[in-house]
C-alpha cells in the first residue's frame, strides 16, 4: 500500500477514536452537572455544581455562601436532608437548595458529607475591629450570664471545630453567622434548630455581630 494511502488511513481511525471518545465524555457522570441523576458521583456534583457557590474545596469566597470545607459530615448530611425534604425554609436556603438538592440520593448526600468533611479548613481573613472579636471570644468561651444562655463552645467545640451534628463555625463567614443567628432568634425557618432559637433569644445585635466576628477569626486546623 502506497505511503500516503496509509497514512490517511491513521487519521481516519485517528478521528473516529477522537469522536467516540467525545461522545463517552458528554455522556460520562463524571462530566455532568445533572442533579437528577442518581448515577452521578458525589464528587462530580461538588467540583460541578455545588463549586459555583461553595467553591471547589468548599471554601466560599462569597459571605452569601457558607464555608463546608472541614465541616461535620453529619451536620452536612442533615441539612441537605432538611433542604430535600423542604423542612429548613430559610429565604438563601430555598432560593437556592430546594430546587438543587430535590434529587439528590441519601448516597449522593453521604458522599457530599464525606467529601467537605475531608477538604482543609477555611482560613477567612480575620476583622480589624479587635473589640468585636474580644467580646465576641467571651460570649463564645462564657456566654451571657444574665441573658441565661450558654457558651458557644459548650456544643461547637473550644476551637469552634464542631461537634457531630453541631456545625464547625471555625473560620465561617462573619455575614453568613449573623444571618444564621438572626433566622433562629426570629422565625421557625429551621424547626430542626430548635435548640438555636432558645439560645440565640436573648442575643442582642452587638451580641450577634461579636459571636460572628470571633468566629470568623478562629481559622485553626481543628
Amino acid at each position: 500500500m502506497p505511503p500516503l494511502e496509509i497514512n490517511m488511513k491513521h487519521v481516519i481511525l485517528a478521528v473516529a477514536a477522537a469522536v467516540a471518545l467525545a461522545a463517552a465524555g458528554c455522556s460520562n457522570p463524571s462530566r455532568s452537572r445533572d442533579i437528577a441523576n442518581p448515577n452521578v458521583s458525589a464528587l462530580t456534583l461538588a467540583q460541578q455544581v455545588c463549586s459555583n457557590c461553595h467553591g471547589v474545596t468548599g471554601v466560599s469566597t462569597s459571605p452569601i455562601f457558607p464555608h463546608l470545607a472541614a465541616q461535620t459530615p453529619a451536620y452536612i448530611e442533615s441539612q441537605l436532608r432538611e433542604f430535600r425534604s423542604h423542612d429548613r425554609s430559610d429565604p438563601a436556603g430555598f432560593e437556592y437548595m430546594w430546587g438543587l438538592s430535590r434529587g439528590f440520593t441519601d448516597a449522593q448526600i453521604a458522599g457530599l458529607a464525606d467529601y467537605y468533611s475531608h477538604q482543609a479548613p477555611a482560613r477567612t481573613a480575620p476583622l480589624s475591629n479587635a473589640g468585636w472579636i474580644a467580646a465576641g471570644e467571651k460570649i463564645f468561651k462564657e456566654g451571657v450570664a444574665d441573658k441565661n444562655v450558654p457558651p458557644c463552645m459548650a456544643c461547637h467545640g473550644a476551637a469552634g471545630q464542631g461537634n457531630e451534628a453541631f456545625p464547625r463555625l471555625a473560620g465561617q463567614h462573619m455575614d453568613y453567622v449573623v444571618k444564621q443567628l438572626v433566622v433562629f432568634q426570629r422565625s421557625d425557618e429551621r424547626p430542626k434548630g430548635a435548640i438555636m432559637k432558645t439560645v440565640a433569644h436573648e442575643l442582642s445585635p452587638d451580641d450577634i455581630r461579636n459571636a460572628a466576628a470571633y468566629v470568623q477569626s478562629l481559622a485553626g486546623d481543628h
